[in-house]
């Protein structure tokens, strides 16, 4: 949720602007800013493009549990970014369109804090079913939504990844899949991706059939 008045009046921006920017009527921007309207993420992201990370700080949580994957070191610098989010009816739809910049473009976009690294490529996906689920709390629930680094094609070749204590989003031929990574042989390219679920199996994947491998940072879930 954002607090749209304290930001159009701290930085000077009359309801008009906003009217233009929003294509809605005066009185709806009024509605907004005394909560009887949502601003949805359709219309935060027309704000978002014209004012940039500025309108961010004025983000204000709603009920949910923000939960750190991995720890960070003391000295990184941590930014807002605002990512493309794939929920789980898009996951058909990623898998045609996640080359294609103007389909991602059209994404709804969500803020999360992470390390300043301009160099990498953030998404965030919403949990899909159960096959992260153990009833540990490490689990995964239907819902989460879950903030992602992707991990470059090149370095599936280098880099072992089951010997890094992540859990992935793996983008391949049959879907989307949240696991975690147990095997990874670098001379054949395949990967055994493992699930907390006791009740699903192992899967045996040649990294020939995977478009985009990512790791979780972090999730959040709904209180």
């Amino acid at each position: 949720m954002i607090d749209l008045k304290s930001f159009r009046e701290e930085n000077n921006i009359k309801q008009s602007e906003i009217c233009k920017i929003l294509g809605i009527a005066q009185s709806y921007v009024s509605a907004i800013e005394s909560r009887r309207r949502p601003l949805n993420e359709e219309k935060f992201k027309l704000l978002y493009k014209h004012y940039g990370d500025i309108i961010l700080k004025y983000k204000q949580p709603d009920n949910v549990i923000i939960i750190k994957s991995n720890k960070t070191e003391p000295d990184t610098q941590i930014i807002t970014k605002c990512v493309s989010f794939v929920n789980q009816y898009a996951y058909t739809g990623y898998l045609a369109g996640y080359q294609d910049q103007e389909y991602i473009d059209q994404l709804p976009i969500i803020p999360f804090d992470s390390e300043d690294d301009p160099n990498s490529r953030y998404m965030a996906f919403e949990m899909k079913g159960n096959s992260m689920d153990d009833g540990s709390r490490d689990s995964y629930i239907e819902g989460d939504k879950l903030f992602c680094q992707e991990i470059p094609s090149h370095m599936w070749d280098t880099s072992k990844l089951h010997t890094m204590n992540w859990n992935f989003v793996i983008v391949y031929k049959k879907g989307i899949i949240v696991r975690k990574i147990i095997d990874h042989d670098i001379q054949n390219r395949t990967i055994v991706a493992h699930p907390l679920n006791p009740f699903i199996n192992d899967e045996l994947i040649n990294l020939v059939d995977v478009y985009q491998i990512f790791h979780v940072l972090e999730y959040l879930r709904k209180n």
